[in-house]
C-alpha cells in the first residue's frame, strides 16, 4: 500500500479513537 494511505488511515484512526471516548 501506499504510506500516504497508511498516514491516512493513522489519522483517522487517532481522530476515530478520539470521538469514540
Amino acid at each position: 500500500k501506499k504510506r500516504e494511505d497508511t498516514h491516512k488511515m493513522a489519522e483517522s484512526n487517532k481522530a476515530f479513537a478520539h470521538y469514540r471516548w
